[in-house]
């Protein structure tokens, strides 16, 4: 009878502490102009958003939200048309709204929740600070640049002590907050994130500390998970090293140092790991810095001991393969080959037949939607580019004879197709992930460059026609 009593009393204790787990807070409000309409509250996860809760409201706009302590972090509350009203969605706080629509967010009142009225607080006063800020350091500038002010110095010492005392301001505000709770750690990296663009244009002096912010940022901290500043954070942290003045080897070495100590922070976490180095990678990728997403394929692949997925390792190999300086492997045309001026029996059999100062190795196909439009660029440059000895070599991954012959037959370079997609060996030996793939070669097929796009080759053939 006592082990049943012990046994029951156990189940109870495990109920009350689940329930008290995750206990349910709340979000009401009451916007006229919203009657009838559901309203959404949305969370951060990482890079994306998901759905915690909705409600309709009633005929005068009232509705009830709920949420629990796993959706603590940043939140937004969202009308039929999209209009959204970010919150922080705080332990034990019973979040209380009124206003006219969450299009209006100066019609808000936060009537109950300390720490969105804390944010709400700071939001409003930091823009004003900010935009005296800016007047005040455009007057600096004048009185230590203009011979007609700088004889000045009693202004230029109001000057600079005002614009130390705003700063100041700033700061008490985010040191009173307690530390314990979320807006005191959310309000500095929001803070930090969105002065990037004001630093790297006016106050230049402030790059070093900002750096040094980010790069002290801890990515596995689920802080920064359910913040929705994740791709802010790491957009501006690399966009403020490319935009800071540096020439662009040395902004190679600062990314390169932020992409090592980003990697060391992860490593704990496999899956935030390879979650936000492939966000990095393809970052990267897509603002051309292939130095530092080459760079971080390889530290990947040679020096983190983390598991990758399979479609992250599979994009980070083609780097490590075929990196510039690399050997490009030969490519055999077994099918069909399209030589426009080169009669049936002078048809190279292979890329190592081809014997040409440079060639340009495209992958694409048809049903590639980037693809026509890159293709037809490439045959515009294409006189061009054979007076500086380029070749283009376009290798097909369509899979009909009759598709690639009519996408195909009114280019003026070499096109080639083995009707195998991505089985193809040539695209699995240049490790092609995606369309369309450029490789740059000598005539040895040393891999000089991969372009990301035909002006980015064009570019280089300037260039090299500036260096003969």
């Amino acid at each position: 009878m006592r082990m049943k009593l012990l046994v029951v009393f156990l189940l109870l204790l495990c109920g009350l502490g689940c329930t008290a787990s995750f206990s349910q807070q709340t979000v009401t409000g009451g916007f006229e102009a919203l009657g009838g309409q559901v309203i959404q509250l949305m969370g951060y996860r990482g890079f994306g958003s998901y759905l915690i809760d909705r409600d309709t409201a009633d005929a005068q706009g009232n509705f009830e939200l709920k949420f629990t302590e796993t959706d603590y972090g940043m939140g937004s509350l969202m009308d039929k048309n999209g209009k959204a009203f970010v919150v922080i969605l705080a332990n034990n706080e019973k979040l209380k709204l009124k206003g006219e629509s969450l299009a209006t967010p100066q019609s808000i009142n936060i009537l109950n929740g300390k720490q969105n009225q804390l944010f709400e607080q700071f939001a409003s006063e930091h823009i004003r600070r900010e935009q005296a800020l800016s007047a005040w350091d455009y007057l600096q500038k004048i009185y230590q640049q203009d011979s007609l002010f700088t004889v000045n110095t009693k202004p230029s010492r109001a000057i600079e002590t005002e614009i130390a005392r705003i700063k100041q301001e700033d700061e008490d505000f985010l040191k009173q907050l307690d530390p314990i709770t979320y807006v005191s750690w959310f309000l500095p990296v929001r803070k930090l994130v969105s002065s990037v663009a004001v630093v790297a244009q006016y106050r230049t002096e402030e790059i070093p500390a900002t750096l040094e912010g980010f790069r002290t940022l801890d990515y596995t901290d689920n802080r920064l998970y359910k913040s929705g500043l994740l791709s802010d954070a790491i957009e501006a942290h690399f966009w403020l090293i490319e935009n800071s003045g540096r020439s662009l080897d040395s902004a190679y070495v600062e990314m390169n140092h932020s992409i090592d100590l980003m990697a060391d922070n992860l490593i704990v976490d496999e899956r935030k790991f390879n979650e936000i180095t492939e966000y990095l990678f393809k970052l990267l990728e897509k603002r051309s810095l292939f130095t530092s997403s080459e760079y971080l394929a390889v530290k990947l692949l040679n020096d983190i001991s983390c598991t990758l997925d399979n479609e992250l390792a599979n994009q980070l190999e083609s780097y490590r393969a075929m990196k510039k300086g690399n050997t490009a492997p030969d490519i055999q045309f077994t099918k069909d080959i399209l030589s426009p001026g080169i009669a049936p029996e002078a048809q190279p059999k292979s890329l190592s037949d081809m014997q040409f100062d440079y060639m340009l190795v495209v992958f694409g196909a048809s049903w590639c939607p980037a693809c026509p439009d890159e293709l037809n660029q490439l045959s515009k440059f294409y006189d061009k580019w054979k007076q500086y000895g380029v070749e283009v070599v376009f290798i097909s991954l369509d899979e009909r004879q009759e598709t690639f012959n009519s996408f195909a037959s009114n280019f003026p370079f070499i096109s080639s197709c083995d009707y195998q997609k991505w089985e193809s060996p040539a695209a699995k030996a240049y490790h092609v992930f995606a369309t369309p793939t450029m490789f740059l070669l000598d005539k040895e097929r040393t891999i000089l460059l991969r372009p990301n796009s035909a002006k980015h080759m064009d570019s280089w053939v300037d260039w090299a026609s500036g260096q003969q």
